[in-house]
């Protein structure tokens, strides 16, 4: 299944993984794909000055960190896609490595196949990877078609850097690894697939940018390493993938207006690639590969929308596209498989709930729609190891409350199967209430809204509530399972997700309109979105928080701005505050690409002035506001921490300001403004368990000491 927000962000993502296979894997965590920003040096003076405040939560934060580990250890036993099915074997990954067990010999005891600490083994080591916190972690593995070798990508905790390891399998019984079976080391490697038992297509990565491919050949005599493609283009950023059968090798050249993919025929043992459709602006396609013919999702539908189309491998081009299938308006496709001879499409309907389409391909106008759980939020799917049954389609369901559900898909036989027999999930899950809303926006736009709560919509009033938001980068609002979320609904939260403009909820067209000239509608958006809920009786501006992260924290910190009073507190992760000064610098890696979101400031004087009207850190003034976890990285390439450093000594004076100022008789108290910077470069976060707990409990503490809630104590018992 291809993610087709990796047509949308050309800058660094990386494999997607779930947070609760973090608890079973405890070095592991959701790498999510990333969205943009970048980082400036700073002095270690200047955060030091703003750090300050954050030890008046360290008891509540402890307090916390027992409840998450709590929460992370009761789903530790949900289903994850983790294990790879070999011809032979099955691989599975554990925190030391990489280990497979014979499928024949059930009794067979597991034998490791990669072990990390002899793959780093020897390496200098900086002061900060000595301690046990910063190590090296498995991201990805891919086999060789006929299980011969295999391909893994480590990454260092806090530290973007992936390399990519080669391993020699074979039928060894060998344990511990022997390292003459390790073949090769690559780095900065970014994606990689198997195009024979002997060649290995890889990009790599330079600073923000993928913008090479290179082939390496395995031969009896050594390893041989060319180059196959390199891209010129600054904002376009590359990767390569499989097909679902294994038949083609696609290089998808990525920007935010257009697409251009490359074909190598593995089938056919023509591994030079060749290009489907020449970059065209604002054409952005996808190819995926049945029965020799290429099925393409591409944005040439009814308002430049997404539509399945087909052509031949002999003319891919687009003057050959022949159209398959266009969704009904106010249907967004989201995601594109082949499975056996249908193409099934993840997609989101009018009422925002997912649902799987059904197209037949030899007779496409016989599509039907699947409906998924009323609760469903997000899909994961499985990609097919050599032994999985090609013809089906594996997923799990979930939503941030929701743990994951298995389901499989026979699109031949028109059968979708839940991983339980009747298709139910466990009775916990039953008081999570999904509730799906409207809000009009100032325009009249009707903005999507998902709610979650464990009691009546009536009894709301008085709950904490905690608003997620993002709207940029045409990326949908992330709503996985998070074990912590679902502990704040079981505290009594109510937790609400505003789909607001400039995301890619409700289509191509959804981020359009915010982009450039129309930023200021996500901040209407969601001002909307929160006065509609306390106008329908759920929790109050003074029980209210939001939070985001990266360039989610534009529209939150426009909205504090202009009604602080919306709100009581806010929690920003790698936050992108400063919109101007970024803009302004175009030394900094993502400048350039990022002009079709935010617009030229430098080059064009109306671009500056509606930049200037909305950035969070040009229009703080002296004013109530609600108070602030901001949460940064010393070493993040995609927010610069200065202007977060910025942001808050400003933030912090006009708090100051304002307070000395006002009458006495408000009785308010000031704002706490508390920046958290840790070290490292993950910019949505620590791969590291112990830390990411730390880091959420640390916001939980701050949510409820600003909230002004008493924290869950157990009961204690009765001594005799």
């Amino acid at each position: 299944m291809f993610f087709l927000s990796s047509l949308l962000f050309s800058s660094a993502h990386f494999p997607a993984f779930s947070r609760v296979h973090f608890w079973k894997v405890a070095q592991k965590t959701w790498v999510s794909l990333s969205v943009k920003r970048f980082t400036s040096e700073t002095s270690g003076s200047a955060s030091d000055r703003v750090t300050s405040g954050i030890y008046k939560y360290k008891d509540l934060q402890k307090y916390f960190i027992r409840k998450l580990k709590a929460s992370y250890h009761n789903f530790s036993n949900t289903p994850d896609h983790s294990v790879v099915c070999g011809h032979h074997h099955v691989y599975f990954i554990e925190d030391d490595g990489i280990y497979r067990m014979d499928k024949k010999q059930v009794d067979q005891k597991r034998e490791n196949v990669l072990n990390l600490e002899l793959v780093c083994r020897g390496e200098e080591k900086t002061r900060l990877e000595r301690k046990p916190k910063f190590r090296w972690v498995v991201q990805r593995i891919r086999l060789s078609p006929q299980e011969k070798h295999l391909a893994a990508s480590i990454k260092c905790s806090h530290r973007e850097e992936l390399r990519c390891v080669v391993v020699r399998l074979g039928q060894r019984k060998s344990l511990p690894l022997d390292p003459q079976h390790i073949m090769v080391t690559l780095n900065r490697v970014f994606s990689f697939e198997w195009a024979t038992d002997e060649v290995l297509f890889y990009t790599t990565l330079e600073g923000l940018r993928s913008s090479t491919v290179f082939r390496l050949n395995l031969t009896s005599s050594g390893e041989k390493i060319t180059s196959v493609y390199e891209e010129t283009q600054p904002d376009v950023f590359v990767e390569v993938a499989l097909s679902r059968d294994r038949q083609i090798l696609t290089i998808n050249c990525s920007s935010r207006t257009s697409s251009e993919v490359l074909l190598s025929d593995v089938a056919a043992s023509q591994l030079e690639p060749f290009v489907v459709q020449p970059r065209q602006l604002d054409l952005l396609y996808h190819v995926e590969h049945w029965r020799r013919r290429l099925i393409i999702l591409a944005n040439t539908g009814p308002g430049q929308e997404y539509e399945v189309v087909q052509a031949t491998l002999s003319e891919p081009s687009m003057a050959s596209w022949v159209s398959l299938f266009a969704p009904s308006p106010g249907t967004a496709i989201k995601d594109m498989d082949v499975v056996g001879n249908h193409c099934v499409l993840v997609a989101r309907t009018p009422a925002n709930e997912l649902a799987l389409i059904v197209v037949p391909l030899t007779q496409p106008k016989e599509a039907c729609v699947l409906q998924l759980p009323p609760w469903a939020c997000a899909i994961e799917t499985k990609k097919p190891g050599f032994a999985d049954r090609q013809h089906v389609l594996e997923f799990l369901v979930s939503s941030p409350v929701h743990t994951p559900v298995p389901y499989c898909l026979d699109p031949e036989r028109g059968v979708l199967l839940s991983g339980s027999e009747d298709g139910s999930f466990p009775e916990s899950q039953a008081k999570c209430i999904t509730t799906r809303l409207e809000a009009c926006s100032q325009d009249g736009t009707l903005v999507p809204v998902t709610l979650f709560h464990a009691g009546p919509m009536e009894d709301l009033k008085q709950v904490p509530l905690l608003v997620h938001v993002y709207g940029a980068y045409g990326r949908d609002l992330s709503m996985a399972f998070c074990p912590e979320k679902r502990l704040l609904l079981e505290l009594g939260w109510a937790l609400a997700y505003c789909h607001i403009r400039g995301g890619g909820e409700c289509g191509l067209s959804w981020q359009r309109q915010a982009q450039v000239e129309g930023k200021h509608k996500p901040i209407e958006d969601l001002q909307a979105c929160l006065q509609h809920l306390f106008s329908i009786e759920i929790s109050s501006p003074s029980l209210t928080a939001l939070t985001a992260c990266s360039a989610g924290a534009v529209p939150v910190g426009a909205l504090c701005n202009r009604h602080p009073n919306l709100l009581q507190a806010v929690t920003l992760q790698a936050p992108f505050l400063d919109v101007l000064g970024t803009m302004e610098d175009p030394s900094l890696p993502l400048t350039l690409e990022d002009i079709d979101e935010w617009g030229d400031p430098v080059g064009n004087p109306e671009h500056r002035r509606i930049i200037s009207s909305y950035c969070p850190l040009q229009n703080i003034t002296p004013q109530r506001y609600p108070s602030m976890l901001l949460t940064a990285y010393s070493g993040d390439a995609r927010v610069p921490l200065a202007g977060v450093l910025k942001y808050a000594e400003r933030l912090k004076k006009a708090v100051y300001s304002h307070f000395s100022m006002k009458p006495k008789s408000e009785g308010k108290p000031e704002a706490n403004i508390v920046v958290n910077i840790q070290p490292g470069g993950n910019h949505l976060g620590p791969d590291n368990l112990e830390l990411m707990l730390e880091e959420e409990a640390l916001k939980l503490a701050f949510l409820y000491s600003e909230l002004g809630l008493d924290p869950p104590r157990p009961t204690r018992k009765m001594r005799r």
